[in-house]
């Protein structure tokens, strides 16, 4: 059934193998982050031998599925007061940005009979979640260490998902110089320093990374075999672990400008047209109800993605050498956006592929 994603599973535990010694290599312990594929547990079970440490997620619904998963289980997005008792079940380690839902969890701990590890997020300038002030985030870890069912382990950061800042020797080294202060203060010691997630990467090939950083928190690097910081390919990683696989369901030479006045499409766009004359033009069964149209590109490379309405994708396929119908199939590559939201969708189907090969 169309469309599908097609999901290599090899190539994805090639990518988390690679980049599970490339960190090891550091003395940093990796952790696999799977909400942009829903955690799908045909997927997670089959990294879970390629030494990472921890499975990661946004959701806890996703770590819920993963229950049988024998890897701690990290919740990084900020915990919801109204999802607490979840987070004590589903998650071994949370990110905590906020006393009071650590003092939840503590209590939640207590009536369950259980502990619960807990890294504090620090803001180094991206402006997303995150404690600011140092003086703030010290008054914070002297109540954490009252707690009775908590254990604090250290701190954490997230660099260029909302501000785009990206990391470096100089702001995680401020991270590590925190988490330095912390245990000097306390008399602790951090077993936990998470440098931020894919966008990091490129310090460990410079060897800039600071010594300090326990952990990263890796998705699009093993999912796409990309870093995010500068969105260059990793070396020896796969890029096409995934792949979106659509029906035709109209084949036809059209005009490739609309014929009348202008208006808006049904998202409220006013599109631009060039004329290019007499075009064949594939009109596939997906559209933006289903992923992010604009984190697409066709695998063959003569083909062009015209656009989108809610239920259809249109394809210029005049140059491609291959001669369609209808009831053919065309491939596309995926971009993070695009593949969460595809693999996210009801509307498409999964596809999970294992296979006994060599990377060349």
């Amino acid at each position: 059934m169309y469309p599908r994603i097609e999901i290599d599973l090899y190539k994805l535990k090639h990518n988390a193998s690679l980049l599970s010694k490339k960190c090891s290599e550091h003395n940093i312990e990796a952790a696999v982050v799977t909400k942009v594929y829903c955690a799908f547990p045909e997927i997670v079970d089959y990294l879970k031998d390629s030494g990472v440490k921890y499975i990661a997620d946004s959701r806890i619904k996703n770590l819920k599925k993963l229950d049988n998963i024998n890897l701690e289980k990290i919740l990084i997005r900020i915990p919801m007061l109204t999802e607490i008792e979840d987070v004590v079940k589903y998650s071994d380690i949370s990110l905590n940005s906020e006393l009071e839902v650590i003092q939840k969890i503590d209590e939640t701990c207590e009536r369950l009979n259980k502990k619960h590890k807990i890294a504090l997020m620090v803001d180094l300038g991206d402006l997303r979640e995150g404690y600011f002030k140092e003086e703030e985030l010290f008054e914070v870890v002297d109540e954490i260490l009252k707690l009775k069912n908590i254990e604090f382990i250290g701190v954490g950061t997230n660099l260029t998902c909302y501000g785009a800042v990206i990391p470096s020797k100089e702001n995680l080294g401020k991270l590590c110089e925190l988490g330095e202060k912390i245990e000097e203060k306390f008399d602790i010691r951090l077993s936990f320093i998470s440098g931020g997630n894919s966008s990091s990467l490129h310090l460990l090939d410079k060897n800039d990374m600071p010594k300090r950083v326990t952990n990263l928190r890796l998705g699009e690097a093993i999912a796409l075999g990309r870093e995010t910081a500068y969105s260059q390919d990793i070396k020896g990683a796969y890029q096409d672990a995934f792949k979106l696989v659509c029906e035709i369901v109209e084949l036809k030479e059209k005009p490739s400008i609309p014929i009348g006045e202008i208006g808006v499409d049904a998202f409220g766009n006013k599109p631009y047209y060039e004329d290019k004359g007499i075009r064949k033009r594939a009109i596939l069964g997906i559209g933006k109800q289903d992923t992010n149209v604009d984190g697409m590109s066709t695998v063959d490379s003569k083909q062009e993605i015209l656009g989108a309405s809610s239920d259809h994708l249109i394809v210029d396929v005049t140059d491609s050498e291959k001669e369609y119908k209808v009831g053919d199939t065309i491939e596309f590559n995926l971009e993070y956006g695009a593949l969460m939201a595809a693999t996210t969708s009801n509307y498409v189907n999964k596809v999970f592929k294992k296979r006994v090969e060599e990377k060349v």
